[in-house]
């Protein structure tokens, strides 16, 4: 039954794909008059990603940070997760490492994973999302950065 199940999702995989896309595009277009408050996504050169979110990285010096976007979105009813990535070494796992004496090699300062972990945010674009949902996701973050 599960596997019947899955072969009819398979089906829509085209479309979901199509619409990911779509809804990826809308909100970098959305959102380019915040390049100077926001690092926005963009894709490399010769890829064709299926995109499961919309990363968004607040700038050091934007005059906000990303506790307060998060919350006015949040406070709007637009669902935001953070990234799990970051600095990794500052996960709890960690202090385990270093109490019982396993070695690992940091390479570099982090800071770029500092700043994903302090200053990332995700937000989603479903397939079932519609321009209007969209449109008012990116009037909301253009809101909280103060446009």
């Amino acid at each position: 039954m599960q596997a019947a199940i899955g072969c009819a999702q398979l089906k829509k995989l085209p479309e979901f794909i199509k619409k990911r896309k779509e809804n990826w595009e809308y909100l970098r277009k959305s959102l380019e008059s915040l390049s100077d408050k926001l690092i926005l996504p963009e894709m490399e050169e010769n890829s064709d990603p299926a995109w499961f979110g919309f990363l968004i990285t607040v700038k050091e010096n934007a005059g906000i940070d990303r506790e307060q976007i998060v919350r006015h979105l949040e406070a709007k009813g637009i669902q935001t997760r953070m990234l799990f990535a970051g600095n990794l070494v500052k996960h709890p796992c960690f202090d385990e490492l270093r109490k019982n004496g396993a070695g690992y090699r940091i390479a570099g300062n982090l800071k770029n994973t500092d700043s994903i972990m302090n200053n990332t945010f995700l937000i989603g674009v479903y397939p079932g999302m519609t321009k209007i949902v969209l449109g008012v996701m990116a009037k909301e973050i253009k809101r909280a950065c103060g446009e």
